[in-house]
């Protein structure tokens, strides 16, 4: 490589080498850095370096994810996003469920938090800034109805089902649990099978060309981000576990709702996918925005629910699944919604209004409810 072109790199790349060196000092001075949490300040500080850290990398993460997805086409592309922020979001609900106090709520919080930011904060802003920029987009009407046709049964079984299911116990049984966990991974894994062979042309724009090369760039360019996207994946591993301490001492010392902390790991795991879903709508590629947002909720339920099971499983960490009162209407509400919205092939600026006031009530009544 010429000086040039590694002065490129550098250029480009930067922030890694502050992910690595925010990892360095909190692996010598760990202690010291969180000894001050309970001055207002410094937690603010701690917490804002971590999540600024952590998020940056996973912005990096999707940055490489779209470099890899532009050379493998779609829906690999968007696949490959979806399950490096999956991983991101399993890394940082396990960290914080294993630290301080058990907190059982937190998976189901976070779960429940990253649908309604996805389903309608980042499907509210999508549609209002494409319609709002080109008045009416269209997408690929059976790709949408593979995805909700997923999502809401996978939705329903996990999130809603554990309230009748549990019976008097607050988490289910290890034969329910099991059976949770098998139902979303291999509904999962039917579904890439159909996304990925038998019918890709669903998850592809009309105008494209189901027979196009799947690979459209060099073997290095592709290994390359391939390295950097596991790259920049290492520092969140490591990070996320002490970001669990400014978080924890915010629900479990100063009493904040416990919700909050799953809202701060969906923020986290959400932002990145939004920018790239918001960019690609204003861009008029609605196709590929609805990939990515659909797609995150399915992973989101398809393999972080069997991934935190089969955590909460070996480490004793019991969790509770069930949503219970205003969460639970949102939730419903939300589904019912997302499918009258994808129901036509077209999107415009008043579904993503209805969206963004769901997804207002949500934050209202986290607060309020």
């Amino acid at each position: 490589m010429s000086s040039g072109g590694l002065s490129r790199l550098v250029r480009r790349e930067w922030f890694l080498a502050a992910s690595v060196a925010t990892s360095v000092a909190f692996l010598f001075a760990s202690p010291r850095l969180l000894d001050g949490l309970d001055g207002p300040f410094w937690l603010a500080v701690i917490f804002v370096w971590l999540f600024a850290v952590i998020l940056g990398s996973a912005l990096a993460v999707v940055r490489h994810a779209e470099h890899l997805g532009e050379q493998l086409g779609e829906p690999y592309g968007t696949l490959v996003l979806t399950l490096s922020i999956t991983a991101i979001e399993v890394i940082s609900i396990t960290a914080i469920m294993l630290h301080g106090e058990n907190n059982p709520t937190l998976a189901r919080d976070t779960l429940f938090a990253v649908t309604m930011i996805v389903l309608n904060g980042m499907v509210g802003l999508s549609l209002l800034a494409g319609g709002w920029r080109h008045r009416e987009q269209q997408y690929n009407l059976q790709g949408a109805n593979a995805y909700l046709g997923v999502v809401i049964p996978l939705g329903i079984l996990a999130l809603v089902m554990p309230n009748f299911a549990a019976h008097r116990q607050a988490t289910l049984t290890f034969a329910q649990e099991a059976f949770l966990a098998v139902t979303c991974a291999g509904l999962y894994i039917a579904f890439l099978a159909l996304q990925t062979r038998r019918h890709r042309a669903y998850f592809a724009p009309d105008d494209d060309d189901e027979t196009a090369a799947v690979l459209h760039g060099g073997l290095s360019r592709t290994l390359f981000h391939a390295l950097m996207l596991g790259a920049y994946m290492v520092p969140v591993v490591y990070l996320a576990e002490k970001l669990a301490h400014p978080v924890d001492y915010v629900v479990e010392t100063l009493r904040e709702p416990a919700a909050l902390a799953g809202l701060v790991m969906a923020v986290l795991v959400a932002t990145p996918e939004g920018i790239g879903a918001v960019k690609a709508a204003r861009g008029n590629h609605m196709q590929r925005s609805v990939n990515i947002f659909l797609g995150s909720v399915l992973s989101t339920i398809g393999l972080t629910i069997p991934a935190i099971l089969v955590i909460s499983h070996f480490t004793a960490h019991p969790i509770e699944l069930g949503l219970q009162h205003t969460d639970l209407v949102l939730f419903l509400l939300t589904l019912t919604v997302s499918l009258v919205t994808f129901s036509s092939g077209h999107t415009n600026v008043l579904q993503g209004a209805v969206h963004l006031i769901l997804f207002m009530a949500y934050l209202f009544y986290m607060f309020q409810g």
